[in-house]
């Protein structure tokens, strides 16, 4: 029978193998590697627009352009799996869809190190996103004034600036700001719906809209004190139904399962 000194010894050993071969992984692959995608394509005003990515972020923004410009940035820690990323872009008339393909995820390690894509699309203002989805990450879109624009995030951070179209957006866990700089009489609405997280909406001070709101479990603060048209507050959370300087054409609807919600008078002259 070994004595317990050297039981010690050889438990001390093992450890410091199992250190090295683990501090020689992480020296072998801490190091990010990229690949740079970047594509202009020639489409129309109104087009229908579909992106799709994993892990990232998709920044868009509107512009006075006939032409979609497409900016990736693919990032992994090997390049056997960097070179597996693959973006497709298909383009047919009145539409385009941008599709992000992963490797299939490592079924055991002690980091997920699947790769991350981050895309900035510049798109006609006119153009509708009918779809823009991303699992895990940021989303921006500015300046969209199409018919439709329409963002699913399953966990991370959105953010909708100066979007005066039909907005419907989806957050399953995370956090979403909804902005406007200024205001415009033009009819459209924005809906969001958030699972798990907080939505603030920021609008000026001349801002005309009907605001709908619910907080189901969590708090609810607005600036607007205009009269309202339905109860605050009800059994199932705090609840929101007022028409803000006379209401206008514009509908602003806001539902937040578990979390919190701010409606926030924000003037665009003020620093």
């Amino acid at each position: 029978m070994r004595s317990a000194p050297t039981k010690k010894r050889n438990v001390r050993q093992i450890v410091a193998v199992l250190l090295l071969s683990l501090a020689g992984c992480g020296s072998e692959s801490d190091r990010v590697l990229e690949e740079t995608f970047e594509r202009l394509y020639t489409v129309e005003p109104n087009a229908n627009i579909t992106i799709q990515n994993g892990d990232g972020a998709v920044l868009v923004y509107g512009s006075n352009t006939s032409e979609m410009q497409v900016h990736a940035v693919k990032r992994d820690y090997r390049r056997s799996r960097l070179t597996q990323i693959a973006i497709n872009v298909s383009t047919k008339p009145g539409s385009v869809s941008i599709a992000t393909k992963f490797p299939p995820r490592p079924k055991w390690g002690l980091f997920d190190r699947s790769g991350t894509v981050d895309y900035t699309v510049v798109v006609p203002a006119t153009a509708n996103i009918l779809g823009l989805d991303l699992d895990a990450g940021e989303i921006l879109v500015d300046g969209m004034r199409g018919r439709m624009t329409r963002a699913r995030l399953g966990g991370g951070r959105m953010f909708v600036r100066n979007c005066f179209a039909n907005v419907d957006l989806a957050v399953r866990r995370g956090n979403l700001m909804v902005s406007y700089d200024w205001w415009e009489e033009t009819k459209f609405s924005a809906e969001a719906n958030v699972v798990q997280g907080n939505a603030c909406v920021y609008l000026p001070s001349d801002a005309a809209f009907h605001l709908l709101a619910k907080a189901a479990h969590g708090k609810m603060s607005n600036d607007f004190k205009s009269p309202r048209v339905a109860e605050p507050v009800s059994a199932a959370g705090m609840k929101v139904d007022r028409a803000v300087n006379g209401g206008g054409e514009t509908t602003i609807k806001i539902r937040v399962a578990e979390g919190n919600i701010n409606i926030v008078e924000a003037n665009p002259l003020e620093n």
